[in-house]
């Protein structure tokens, strides 16, 4: 297997799109707080790292389930990579997330680690049970404090950004299982959306996804802007669009992609309000 091969089959098991996603809303909420451009370059690698590590590790260890079901969208499961490839990747992501990570001081290396210890307990075993919806809340609830605590003068995030990005993570959650619902199920994943439906776990992405969204443009000091309202109005769109697709085309990612813009508007309003 060629190099370059190998390289863009890595590319495509790391997941991405939420990869690069949450790298970028974590560089830029760190700027947005006060870090300079390099300290918030710092904390995007460190999170891209940890992303590495969670998206590898995730096809590493379903490797046997998405071969059952026939994944041809993911690279170990379609024959682009060996098990060892992607295992391997994983753990040296997982090394260089540590160390990155304590690189922007040992409060915001501790909580990184951590937030990404609880990403992997996701792909190991919660996913498969009633409670795999709490992994998301925790990791992506304690992601803005990393920023914030790798500041020069550390603090722990503001509640409510703490909240907005759980439900964000939550929500981010709900809508990417949607179309591997039936497909999950076969192979025994049976986590919180495949207990409560399609229909609820929609409704419930949607909520949480426009709770978060709503709770930084109205948490906003001094009240919501003008500019908050409209990103409040572009999120509700979002939302209603990944609802219709997820009823009408359930094989669809666009849902989760749909949450990713959410969140995207959710983190533009905060590093907004700086």
């Amino acid at each position: 297997m060629g190099l370059a091969r190998t390289a863009a089959a890595l590319v495509r098991a790391s997941h991405a799109p939420p990869t690069v996603a949450v790298t970028a809303f974590a560089g830029a909420f760190a700027w947005g707080v006060g870090a300079s451009a390099g300290r918030a370059g710092q904390v995007a690698l460190a999170v891209l790292a940890g992303q590495l590590s969670v998206g590898w590790s995730n096809d590493w260890i379903d490797a046997a389930r998405d071969r059952a079901v026939g994944r041809s969208d993911k690279p170990v499961a379609a024959g682009a990579l060996t098990v060892r490839t992607v295992r391997t990747a994983a753990l040296v992501a997982a090394g260089a997330c540590v160390a990155l990570s304590f690189a922007l001081g040992v409060p915001a290396g501790a909580v990184h680690v951590v937030a990404v210890a609880s990403a992997w307990s996701y792909n190991a075993w919660l996913k498969a049970t009633p409670w795999s919806w709490a992994p998301y809340a925790f990791s992506f609830g304690l992601l803005p404090s990393v920023a914030t605590l790798a500041l020069a003068a550390p603090r722990v995030a503001p509640v409510t950004t703490t909240t907005a990005a759980a439900l964000l993570g939550v929500g981010a959650h709900l809508a990417n299982v949607l179309p591997d619902l039936e497909d999950d199920a076969a192979t025994g994943v049976v986590g919180l959306p495949h207990r409560i439906g399609r229909r609820a776990t929609t409704l419930a992405a949607v909520t949480l996804l426009l709770g978060a969204t709503a709770l930084v443009v109205l948490g906003t000091p001094g009240g919501a802007t003008g500019a908050g309202l409209v990103a409040l109005g572009l999120a509700a769109g979002l939302a209603a669009s990944a609802a219709w697709v997820a009823a009408w085309r359930p094989g669809r990612r666009y849902p989760f992609l749909a949450a990713i813009g959410v969140a995207a508007v959710t983190v533009a309003v905060l590093v907004g309000a700086g």
